[in-house]
């Protein structure tokens, strides 16, 4: 794909945006805003070495992590709040962003990992090729809540080398009532399908992942049944061809406090069952957490 072709897909897209199921047609590069409340330019929260992702994207070294402000999915339990329904974070250039790949990989990341990026996709395109241009030669890692259009995905066939994708609801009545998201289920699984044909079977030198589809499911307190169709879904359509990482960390912020169903972390006994069933399937290639993940401390602190 040539810089005059991805400025055109840039400049399309961006006047009537479509780039995930909530098709807003608004056009950003007028100044309006739809449901993410994404304009013209990329805007970050921070970029970091980050050491907390599956052991096989942050390794030793560290994930280059950046935090893209604004999220089009917007679940109300978010652990990135401030940024992703608060919107902090600063504008910045394509350059910019080139050089931020470039100085987290100087530093020794093992990949360039961008968080929630769905609002800014053609201009993170333009962005690691001209990164890849002056060097930048570390996997790309798309890490997302897969609630995303099909042709978005497609569109980053020769950018992303490894996906790091969200399933979080089976029930869309959950979705509807979390994330104002009630086809949830049917656009997660249509793009994680696509992210598979992209990158097929897991590739890892030295334990640090190279290319490969992980799909993570966060379980939620009192919604194990959810979490078991989910890992069900999983290991019926794609076997050991993927893994799948069974996170245990959701935290209850103040912004659940009043939310009987949320207000409290997943018990032992809740996360225990969902492994349990996990591994009764026959699943093997996972991720699993130990110890006492949801603490807010693993929360990065976006405004220092």
């Amino acid at each position: 794909m040539y810089i005059m072709d991805i400025l055109e897909m840039e400049n399309n897209i961006l006047k009537s945006c479509t780039l995930c199921p909530r098709n807003c047609k608004v056009n950003r590069l007028d100044g309006k805003f739809g449901f993410c409340q994404a304009g013209e330019y990329i805007k970050i929260a921070t970029s970091m070495l980050h050491f907390w992702e599956e052991p096989c994207i942050s390794g030793s070294k560290g994930s280059g992590a950046i935090f893209f402000s604004y999220c089009n999915l917007k679940c109300i339990y978010c652990q990135n709040y401030d940024i992703s329904t608060n919107n902090y974070g600063h504008n910045i250039s394509l350059g910019e962003f080139s050089r931020i790949c470039l100085n987290l990989e100087q530093k020794g990341a093992n990949n360039i990992n961008l968080v929630t990026p769905t609002p800014f996709v053609p201009q993170i395109i333009k962005g690691i090729k001209l990164a890849r241009n002056h060097g930048l030669s570390i996997p790309i890692v798309y890490n997302t809540s897969s609630y995303e259009n099909i042709d978005t995905i497609k569109s980053l066939k020769d950018t992303v080398n490894i996906y790091l994708a969200d399933l979080k609801y089976y029930d869309d009545s959950i979705a509807q009532k979390y994330s104002n998201a009630i086809d949830y289920f049917k656009y997660a699984t249509d793009a994680i399908l696509e992210m598979y044909s992209q990158v097929d079977t897991p590739i890892i030198k030295n334990g640090i992942m190279q290319q490969g589809l992980i799909v993570r499911h966060l379980i939620l307190p009192n919604h194990i049944d959810d979490s078991k169709k989910i890992i069900k879904y999983l290991y019926d359509t794609y076997k050991d061809n993927i893994y799948i990482s069974i996170m245990n960390q959701y935290t209850p912020l103040k912004y659940v406090k009043n939310i009987v169903d949320l207000n409290r972390k997943v018990t032992e006994k809740e996360y225990d069952e969902v492994i349990n069933y996990a591994y009764d399937l026959g699943i093997r290639k996972a991720f699993i957490q130990e110890g006492d993940t949801a603490k807010e401390s693993f929360i990065p602190n976006f405004k220092d």
